[in-house]
């Protein structure tokens, strides 16, 4: 495993010199001629209506799903292939537009190398800020606007709680407080001063951000709303701004502030729709529509946590309004993980059934029809321009990642790719042989994608992978190689029990992802279950990755030459819990052992409680 970190290590730095090459000698040119306008209820990109259906990024500035099972620190700064991959999704998908979160600030409840962007009043981050230098340059170039929110009104990422938190103060005088407002403006400030280091652009003149929005789901009063927008107008003569409240939430049905609309700094109004009940929203939809009366621009801000069927609904019924609404975003779109696979994002408030969507849609998605509605939302987004969507075109070559076990293959994924060929040779010029068909990279989250078990004890191999669509097959990979083979592994991946030669009190589990780290399979017991695992060559050693609830080990496990008599290993595992606090995190566990004699086979024993087993590995040579 040393190796493999060594390898990816060297990856990533060439990836970072890629990246400062391209911030230091590019000059990109922007897709877009004019700042977006508001006229008569309507968005106008020059003479012409913009109107969109597209989707919420929540991490494009800012990821809070690095969910590797060892790593204790989820959030990192997401990297230019993932921004490039997610503005190529948005792009294929036809959405125009995206909205993605806040300005994160500091926040004490998150893990200690956390990265921020705010880190004290005042006081920025800058290599956050050229990570969103970065974003903004690349959106100027794939053609896609930003809906920019400013802060949030909850502690996820970071927000006014955090703000009051510097001064000592309740999170409420946020609204109220002449200093906790001056920190505030202080970020707009510096955020729509700021030069791009990628573009040479200031943020105020930059023709990609559609608008300013005051924040996120804010539960602010209309003088701090107007007191904002006339701040961000005094800055920005160019940008749209929008009002981010809440508004009356009263009866379930979100509305907006009645005082918005007679304020000439607040541009576009937007509400955010999660009622129980998703066959209501359209009528909610309509309710504000006779309320706001196109005094304002109309943007359905957030929806989503409903069947295919209901979300359809309230997109033709934004569609339908074609002079009232100028457009809906769905929450949410979570893109390619540059180690392999994608983010994921499990949706607590979406009763522990949605996940955040990933383009095309895939298998792992069939319970909250992801497939079909990410096509759904496809067809929406052209229709809505007056156009037929065209057709898709096969994807992009993959990239392989370094490899250094051939149970451990990973890639980085093509945009709108449906599944991979895996291909393996002994010498780089082929012939090539395909060890893996239609491998799916959103089948197993946070793991590596694919183990070849074909490969052989002493064999010497070279591998390629290539991207597959309905439209076609991309051109291969560049060749990774050679890769020594030096032992063998058996590999679960706890998506049922056929791996294990006997078990009792054993149950298949999913559901409540987010506690495990995003993983779907998973296998469950309690105290006096077990389950026995056959080694088929010379034992070499045993690593097995569970969630436990509490800090004393849950499970023993046991070896045996016999299948007879059975002897404690005494393993004591390798705890990595996260101090995060927003979410009830399990304990991720590892629990490894070397061979200490030619073991036959393993037994894992709940000696106390209830464990949650999420991938057990045996190697053998």
């Amino acid at each position: 495993m040393s190796n493999r970190r060594n390898g990816l290590r060297a990856f990533r730095l060439q990836s970072w010199a890629a990246l400062l090459l391209f911030c230091v000698s590019a000059s990109p040119a922007s897709a877009f001629n004019h700042f977006v306008t508001a006229r008569d209820g309507m968005l106008m990109d020059g003479d012409k209506p913009l109107r969109f259906v597209s989707f919420n990024v929540p991490n494009l500035n800012y990821t809070e799903d690095d969910m590797r099972f060892t790593q204790t620190n989820p959030y990192r700064l997401p990297s230019e292939y993932e921004m490039r991959d997610l503005f190529a999704t948005v792009q294929q998908m036809g959405g125009q537009v995206i909205r993605i979160y806040t300005i994160p600030v500091k926040n004490d409840a998150f893990p200690s190398d956390a990265p921020t962007y705010v880190l004290a009043p005042g006081k920025f981050n800058e290599e956050a800020f050229r990570r969103l230098d970065l974003m903004m340059a690349l959106a100027n170039e794939y053609g896609v606007r930003i809906i920019f929110p400013l802060v949030n009104n909850w502690p996820w990422m970071g927000g006014r709680p955090q703000y009051a938190a510097f001064r000592g103060k309740k999170q409420d005088d946020f609204w109220t407080d002449p200093q906790l407002i001056a920190d505030f403006e202080a970020t707009v400030r510096h955020l729509l001063e700021r030069t791009n280091t990628v573009t040479g652009v200031k943020y105020k003149n930059d023709k990609e951000i559609l608008c300013w929005e005051t924040g996120n789901e804010l539960s602010a009063p209309l003088a701090w709303t107007v007191r904002i927008a006339r701040f961000i107008k005094s800055l920005d003569r160019h940008h749209l701004v929008m009002d981010g409240s809440r508004g009356d939430v009263s009866n379930n049905v979100p509305s907006v502030q009645p005082g918005a609309l007679r304020e000439p700094a607040i541009d576009i109004v937007t509400t955010h729709h999660y009622e129980k009940d998703p066959l209501v929203i359209p009528g909610h939809i309509r309710q504000n529509l006779a309320v706001i009366k196109r005094r304002k621009v109309y943007i359905v801000g957030e929806f989503g946590f409903a069947p295919t069927a209901a979300n359809k609904a309230i997109i033709d019924e934004v569609i339908a309004d074609k002079n009232d609404i100028a457009g809906a975003l769905v929450w949410s779109l979570r893109f390619h993980d540059q180690d392999g696979g994608f983010y994921w994002h499990s949706e607590p408030f979406g009763d522990n059934l949605y996940e955040a969507f990933h383009w095309p849609g895939f298998a792992s998605g069939e319970a909250y029809d992801e497939a079909h509605m990410m096509a759904m939302v496809r067809n929406a987004a052209f229709a809505i321009q007056g156009m037929t969507p065209p057709a898709l075109a096969a994807p992009a070559a993959p990239e392989l990642l370094p490899i250094d076990d051939v149970s451990a293959i990973s890639w980085r994924g093509s945009a709108g790719a449906t599944a991979y060929n895996v291909e393996r040779a002994t010498d780089p010029d082929g012939p090539w042989e395909r060890v893996g068909y239609n491998v799916s990279d959103a089948e197993v989250p946070y793991f590596p994608l694919f183990d070849d078990e074909g490969a052989r004890i002493g064999g010497t191999y070279y591998y390629r992978v290539e991207a597959i669509n309905s439209a076609g097959t991309s051109s291969p990979s560049k060749i990774v190689g050679p890769v020594h083979v030096t032992y063998k592994v058996m590999l679960d991946t706890m998506q049922n029990l056929g791996r294990t030669l006997t078990s009792k009190g054993i149950t298949p589990v999913t559901g409540d992802n987010r506690s495990f780290k995003e993983i779907m399979s998973r296998l469950k017991g309690e105290t006096g279950a077990e389950l026995v695992y056959g080694v088929e060559g010379r034992f070499k050693s045993f690593d097995l990755y569970d969630f436990e609830q509490t800090q004393a080990a849950v499970l023993q496990i046991l070896g045996s030459v016999d299948g007879q008599t059975w002897q404690d290993l005494k393993i004591a595992p390798s705890a990595f819990a996260s101090s995060e606090t927003n979410y009830r995190y399990w304990i991720p566990k590892l629990y490894h052992a070397d061979a200490a004699e030619p073991l036959k086979w393993i037994k894992v024993v709940f000696k106390n409680g209830e464990a949650q087993l999420a991938r057990a590995r045996i190697t053998t040579q």
